[in-house]
Protein backbone atom coordinates (compact mmCIF):
# COMPACT_ATOMS: atom_id res chain seq x y z
CA UNK A 1 0.00 0.00 0.00
CA UNK A 2 2.54 2.39 0.50
CA UNK A 3 4.32 2.70 -2.84
CA UNK A 4 1.29 2.86 -4.58
CA UNK A 5 -0.22 5.31 -2.46
CA UNK A 6 2.74 7.38 -2.10
CA UNK A 7 2.99 7.16 -6.56
CA UNK A 8 -0.83 8.32 -6.34
CA UNK A 9 -0.37 11.18 -4.41
CA UNK A 10 2.98 12.26 -5.78
CA UNK A 11 1.77 12.02 -9.12
CA UNK A 12 -1.45 14.40 -8.23
CA UNK A 13 0.93 16.60 -6.51
CA UNK A 14 3.05 16.87 -10.48
CA UNK A 15 -0.22 18.29 -11.62
CA UNK A 16 -1.63 20.03 -9.21
CA UNK A 17 0.84 21.78 -6.54
CA UNK A 18 0.18 24.84 -5.06
CA UNK A 19 2.30 28.03 -5.91
CA UNK A 20 3.85 29.33 -2.48
CA UNK A 21 6.22 32.05 -2.42
CA UNK A 22 8.39 29.89 -0.10
CA UNK A 23 8.37 26.32 -2.35
CA UNK A 24 10.06 25.12 -5.61
CA UNK A 25 8.13 23.58 -7.76
CA UNK A 26 7.60 19.42 -7.87
CA UNK A 27 10.71 17.91 -9.24
CA UNK A 28 12.99 20.54 -8.62
CA UNK A 29 15.91 21.49 -6.45
CA UNK A 30 16.03 20.78 -2.18
CA UNK A 31 14.61 24.46 -0.55
CA UNK A 32 16.35 26.74 1.05
CA UNK A 33 16.43 25.54 5.09
CA UNK A 34 15.96 29.12 6.35
CA UNK A 35 12.99 29.44 3.88
CA UNK A 36 11.13 26.42 5.18
CA UNK A 37 12.42 27.68 8.96
CA UNK A 38 10.90 30.88 8.37
CA UNK A 39 7.47 29.46 6.46
CA UNK A 40 6.96 26.86 9.07
CA UNK A 41 7.06 28.76 12.04
CA UNK A 42 4.48 31.59 10.11
CA UNK A 43 2.17 28.37 9.02
CA UNK A 44 1.60 27.08 12.98
CA UNK A 45 -1.64 29.25 13.79
CA UNK A 46 -2.02 31.27 10.12
CA UNK A 47 -3.51 30.16 7.58
CA UNK A 48 -1.66 30.32 4.18
CA UNK A 49 -3.34 33.05 2.85
CA UNK A 50 -1.79 35.75 5.50
CA UNK A 51 1.33 33.85 5.29
CA UNK A 52 1.80 34.38 1.19
CA UNK A 53 1.59 38.04 1.87
CA UNK A 54 3.63 38.60 4.94
CA UNK A 55 5.89 35.75 4.27
CA UNK A 56 7.51 38.26 1.36
CA UNK A 57 7.57 41.09 3.55
CA UNK A 58 9.39 38.89 6.38
CA UNK A 59 12.34 37.88 3.67
CA UNK A 60 12.42 41.40 2.12
CA UNK A 61 13.04 42.43 5.62
CA UNK A 62 15.26 39.52 6.90
CA UNK A 63 16.73 38.13 3.16
CA UNK A 64 18.97 35.04 5.44
CA UNK A 65 19.86 33.81 8.77
CA UNK A 66 21.99 36.07 9.44
CA UNK A 67 19.99 39.30 8.65
CA UNK A 68 17.34 37.81 11.49
CA UNK A 69 19.91 36.56 13.88
CA UNK A 70 21.46 40.07 13.73
CA UNK A 71 18.80 42.18 14.10
CA UNK A 72 17.46 43.43 17.63
CA UNK A 73 13.92 41.30 18.54
CA UNK A 74 12.16 44.55 18.65
CA UNK A 75 12.28 44.83 14.97
CA UNK A 76 11.50 40.91 14.58
CA UNK A 77 8.08 41.66 16.80
CA UNK A 78 7.13 44.26 14.67
CA UNK A 79 7.34 42.37 11.43
CA UNK A 80 5.36 40.09 12.84
CA UNK A 81 2.69 42.37 14.30
CA UNK A 82 -0.53 41.23 13.42
CA UNK A 83 0.35 37.15 13.01
CA UNK A 84 -0.41 37.10 16.55
CA UNK A 85 1.54 33.94 18.95
CA UNK A 86 4.29 36.49 19.25
CA UNK A 87 6.45 33.55 20.83
CA UNK A 88 7.16 32.23 18.20
CA UNK A 89 8.56 35.16 16.77
CA UNK A 90 10.38 35.27 19.67
CA UNK A 91 11.67 31.49 19.06
CA UNK A 92 12.62 31.30 15.51
CA UNK A 93 14.56 34.37 16.75
CA UNK A 94 16.38 32.73 19.18
CA UNK A 95 16.70 29.55 16.29
CA UNK A 96 18.75 32.26 14.02
CA UNK A 97 20.77 33.57 16.23
CA UNK A 98 21.89 29.61 17.63
CA UNK A 99 22.37 28.76 13.93
CA UNK A 100 24.74 32.04 13.59
CA UNK A 101 26.26 31.22 17.01
CA UNK A 102 26.77 27.81 17.53
CA UNK A 103 26.51 26.47 14.12
CA UNK A 104 28.60 28.98 11.73
CA UNK A 105 24.68 29.64 10.40
CA UNK A 106 24.52 26.29 8.70
CA UNK A 107 21.78 23.65 8.94
CA UNK A 108 21.98 20.78 10.76
CA UNK A 109 20.16 18.24 8.16
CA UNK A 110 19.20 15.77 10.56
CA UNK A 111 15.87 15.49 12.60
CA UNK A 112 17.78 14.91 15.95
CA UNK A 113 19.63 17.79 15.36
CA UNK A 114 17.43 19.68 14.33
CA UNK A 115 15.25 19.34 17.41
CA UNK A 116 17.99 20.60 19.52
CA UNK A 117 17.54 24.20 18.25
CA UNK A 118 15.48 26.72 20.08
CA UNK A 119 12.04 26.62 18.25
CA UNK A 120 12.19 23.76 16.86
CA UNK A 121 9.89 20.49 17.45
CA UNK A 122 9.27 17.28 16.05
CA UNK A 123 7.13 18.58 13.29
CA UNK A 124 9.23 21.40 12.11
CA UNK A 125 12.61 19.26 12.41
CA UNK A 126 10.64 16.87 9.96
CA UNK A 127 9.68 19.64 7.52
CA UNK A 128 12.49 20.76 7.40
CA UNK A 129 14.62 17.41 7.32
CA UNK A 130 12.88 16.20 4.46
CA UNK A 131 11.77 19.13 2.48
CA UNK A 132 15.08 21.12 2.73
CA UNK A 133 17.84 18.10 3.02
CA UNK A 134 15.78 15.34 1.51
CA UNK A 135 15.93 13.02 4.09
CA UNK A 136 13.12 10.56 4.98
CA UNK A 137 10.92 11.97 7.56
CA UNK A 138 7.31 11.17 8.92
CA UNK A 139 5.93 14.93 8.40
CA UNK A 140 2.69 14.96 10.49
CA UNK A 141 0.82 18.80 10.68
CA UNK A 142 -2.64 19.42 11.14
CA UNK A 143 -3.88 18.54 7.48
CA UNK A 144 -1.85 15.49 7.61
CA UNK A 145 -3.04 14.38 10.85
CA UNK A 146 -6.48 14.23 9.08
CA UNK A 147 -6.24 12.77 5.56
CA UNK A 148 -3.93 9.57 7.69
CA UNK A 149 -6.74 9.66 10.25
CA UNK A 150 -10.04 9.18 7.14
CA UNK A 151 -7.24 6.86 5.14
CA UNK A 152 -6.35 4.55 7.51
CA UNK A 153 -10.28 4.89 9.25
CA UNK A 154 -8.37 5.55 12.74
CA UNK A 155 -11.37 6.69 15.34
CA UNK A 156 -9.02 6.96 18.37
CA UNK A 157 -9.90 11.09 19.46
CA UNK A 158 -7.21 13.33 19.95
CA UNK A 159 -4.92 13.87 21.30
CA UNK A 160 -4.44 10.08 22.49
CA UNK A 161 -4.79 9.34 18.72
CA UNK A 162 -1.70 11.05 17.55
CA UNK A 163 0.73 7.93 18.35
CA UNK A 164 -1.74 5.99 15.77
CA UNK A 165 -1.88 8.45 13.25
CA UNK A 166 2.39 8.95 12.68
CA UNK A 167 2.46 5.15 12.60
CA UNK A 168 -0.12 4.99 9.96
CA UNK A 169 1.75 7.76 8.14
CA UNK A 170 5.29 6.37 8.84
CA UNK A 171 3.84 3.10 6.95
CA UNK A 172 3.33 4.81 4.17
CA UNK A 173 5.94 7.11 3.74
CA UNK A 174 8.46 6.39 1.22
CA UNK A 175 12.21 6.92 0.63
CA UNK A 176 11.66 8.55 -2.87
CA UNK A 177 10.96 12.35 -2.85
CA UNK A 178 10.64 13.11 0.93
CA UNK A 179 9.49 16.57 0.20
CA UNK A 180 7.74 16.51 -2.29
CA UNK A 181 5.40 13.91 -0.74
CA UNK A 182 5.24 15.81 2.53
CA UNK A 183 3.94 18.91 0.71
CA UNK A 184 1.67 16.70 -1.35
CA UNK A 185 0.13 15.59 1.40
CA UNK A 186 -0.14 18.96 3.08
CA UNK A 187 -1.54 20.07 -0.22
CA UNK A 188 -4.33 17.29 -0.08
CA UNK A 189 -5.28 18.07 3.27
CA UNK A 190 -5.66 21.98 2.71
CA UNK A 191 -7.50 21.43 -0.88
CA UNK A 192 -9.14 18.02 -1.06
CA UNK A 193 -9.41 16.24 2.41
CA UNK A 194 -10.57 19.44 3.67
CA UNK A 195 -11.92 19.54 7.45
CA UNK A 196 -15.85 20.01 7.09
CA UNK A 197 -16.02 19.65 3.07
CA UNK A 198 -13.86 16.59 1.84
CA UNK A 199 -14.09 16.25 -2.14
CA UNK A 200 -13.68 12.92 -2.22
CA UNK A 201 -14.87 12.18 -5.75
CA UNK A 202 -11.86 14.25 -6.58
CA UNK A 203 -8.87 12.68 -4.15
CA UNK A 204 -5.96 11.26 -5.93
CA UNK A 205 -5.63 8.42 -3.15
CA UNK A 206 -9.44 7.80 -3.00
CA UNK A 207 -8.62 3.93 -3.75
CA UNK A 208 -6.70 3.85 -0.27
CA UNK A 209 -9.04 5.58 1.83
CA UNK A 210 -10.36 3.13 4.36
CA UNK A 211 -12.72 5.72 5.81
CA UNK A 212 -14.93 7.05 2.19
CA UNK A 213 -15.83 3.35 1.53
CA UNK A 214 -16.87 2.42 5.29
CA UNK A 215 -18.05 5.79 6.78
CA UNK A 216 -18.41 9.75 6.40
CA UNK A 217 -14.97 11.29 6.21
CA UNK A 218 -15.96 14.13 7.91
CA UNK A 219 -16.35 12.37 11.34
CA UNK A 220 -12.81 11.71 11.49
CA UNK A 221 -10.60 13.11 13.28
CA UNK A 222 -12.54 12.53 16.27
CA UNK A 223 -11.43 15.61 18.59
CA UNK A 224 -12.12 15.59 22.72
CA UNK A 225 -14.47 18.38 23.63
CA UNK A 226 -12.85 22.26 23.48
CA UNK A 227 -12.67 23.71 26.93
CA UNK A 228 -14.94 27.02 26.85
CA UNK A 229 -12.88 29.76 26.89
CA UNK A 230 -13.05 31.78 29.66
CA UNK A 231 -14.03 35.55 29.26
CA UNK A 232 -11.63 38.11 30.81
CA UNK A 233 -12.52 42.31 31.40
CA UNK A 234 -10.67 45.15 30.68
CA UNK A 235 -10.06 48.36 29.58
CA UNK A 236 -7.55 49.87 27.22
CA UNK A 237 -6.91 53.56 26.93
CA UNK A 238 -6.29 55.83 23.63
CA UNK A 239 -4.70 59.27 23.77
CA UNK A 240 -4.01 61.30 20.75
CA UNK A 241 -2.53 64.48 20.75
CA UNK A 242 -2.11 67.52 17.76
CA UNK A 243 1.04 65.54 15.67
CA UNK A 244 -1.57 62.47 15.07
CA UNK A 245 0.61 60.29 17.39
CA UNK A 246 -0.98 57.67 20.08
CA UNK A 247 0.27 57.05 23.63
CA UNK A 248 2.16 53.99 24.11
CA UNK A 249 4.19 52.01 26.36
CA UNK A 250 6.37 49.36 25.88
CA UNK A 251 5.25 45.89 27.84
CA UNK A 252 7.15 44.15 30.50
CA UNK A 253 9.88 41.45 29.31
CA UNK A 254 7.57 38.55 30.66
CA UNK A 255 3.19 37.89 30.28
CA UNK A 256 0.92 38.75 27.10
CA UNK A 257 2.53 40.72 23.82
CA UNK A 258 5.98 40.59 26.03
CA UNK A 259 8.36 43.15 25.30
CA UNK A 260 5.82 44.79 22.14
CA UNK A 261 4.64 48.25 21.04
CA UNK A 262 1.02 48.74 22.99
CA UNK A 263 -1.47 50.87 24.17
CA UNK A 264 -1.76 51.28 27.86
CA UNK A 265 -4.34 49.51 29.60
CA UNK A 266 -5.13 46.51 32.23
CA UNK A 267 -7.72 44.32 33.74
CA UNK A 268 -7.16 41.69 30.59
CA UNK A 269 -3.38 40.71 31.36
CA UNK A 270 -3.44 41.20 35.15
CA UNK A 271 -2.29 44.14 35.10
CA UNK A 272 -3.75 47.34 37.03
CA UNK A 273 -4.77 49.95 34.70
CA UNK A 274 -2.61 53.33 35.30
CA UNK A 275 -4.13 55.43 37.46
CA UNK A 276 -3.08 58.37 35.38
CA UNK A 277 -5.82 57.69 32.90
CA UNK A 278 -8.24 56.39 34.28
CA UNK A 279 -11.91 57.42 33.96
CA UNK A 280 -12.02 58.25 30.26
CA UNK A 281 -14.76 58.25 28.44
CA UNK A 282 -15.74 54.68 26.89
CA UNK A 283 -15.56 55.21 23.12
CA UNK A 284 -16.73 51.65 22.66
CA UNK A 285 -15.85 48.04 23.16
CA UNK A 286 -14.88 44.49 21.20
CA UNK A 287 -13.79 41.14 22.08
CA UNK A 288 -10.97 39.78 20.79
CA UNK A 289 -9.54 35.91 21.44
CA UNK A 290 -6.31 34.32 22.53
CA UNK A 291 -5.51 30.94 22.82
CA UNK A 292 -7.05 30.23 25.91
CA UNK A 293 -9.20 33.01 26.77
CA UNK A 294 -11.68 35.49 25.27
CA UNK A 295 -11.13 39.35 25.99
CA UNK A 296 -13.72 41.83 26.78
CA UNK A 297 -12.37 44.98 26.13
CA UNK A 298 -13.63 48.67 26.68
CA UNK A 299 -11.82 51.30 24.62
CA UNK A 300 -11.42 54.39 26.61
CA UNK A 301 -10.64 57.91 25.01
CA UNK A 302 -8.24 59.70 27.44
CA UNK A 303 -6.10 62.65 27.90
CA UNK A 304 -2.45 62.52 28.06
CA UNK A 305 -1.34 62.62 31.84
CA UNK A 306 0.90 65.11 33.24
CA UNK A 307 3.93 62.52 33.47
CA UNK A 308 4.61 59.24 33.07
CA UNK A 309 7.83 57.70 32.47
CA UNK A 310 6.48 54.68 31.14
CA UNK A 311 4.89 56.30 28.17
CA UNK A 312 5.81 57.65 24.77
CA UNK A 313 3.80 58.69 21.39
CA UNK A 314 4.25 57.28 18.44
CA UNK A 315 3.17 58.25 15.46
CA UNK A 316 -0.44 56.36 14.52
CA UNK A 317 0.69 54.96 10.91
CA UNK A 318 3.67 53.68 13.32
CA UNK A 319 1.85 52.09 15.79
CA UNK A 320 -0.93 51.10 13.62
CA UNK A 321 1.81 48.80 11.74
CA UNK A 322 3.96 47.44 14.77
CA UNK A 323 1.16 46.69 17.43
CA UNK A 324 -0.73 43.66 17.69
CA UNK A 325 -4.10 43.34 16.41
CA UNK A 326 -5.77 43.60 20.03
CA UNK A 327 -3.83 47.74 19.74
CA UNK A 328 -4.77 48.12 16.59
CA UNK A 329 -8.53 47.28 16.94
CA UNK A 330 -8.59 49.61 20.28
CA UNK A 331 -7.08 52.50 18.13
CA UNK A 332 -9.38 52.24 14.86
CA UNK A 333 -12.26 52.04 17.33
CA UNK A 334 -11.21 54.57 18.99
CA UNK A 335 -10.29 57.49 15.86
CA UNK A 336 -13.37 56.12 14.12
CA UNK A 337 -15.84 57.35 16.74
CA UNK A 338 -13.76 60.44 17.23
CA UNK A 339 -14.58 60.99 13.02
CA UNK A 340 -10.66 60.86 12.47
Amino acid sequence: MGKTFADDLLAWYDREARSLPWRIPPGGPLQDPYRVLVSEIMLQQTTVAVVQTRFVAFLDQFPDLFALARAPEADVLAAWAGLGYYRRARSLHACAKALVDDHSGEFPSTEEALKQLPGIGEYTAAAIASIAFGQPAVVVDGNIERVMARVHSIATPLPKGKKDIKAAAADVSPTDRPGDYAQALMDLGARICRPKAADCLLCPVRRHCRIQREGDPLALPVKAPRKAKQTVEGSIYVAVNGDDCVLCEDRPDDGLFAGMLGLPGGGWDGRTPPVSLHGGEVCGSFSHILTHRRLAIDVHRADAPSADQNFRWVPIDHARRTMPTLFRKALDQALSSDGS
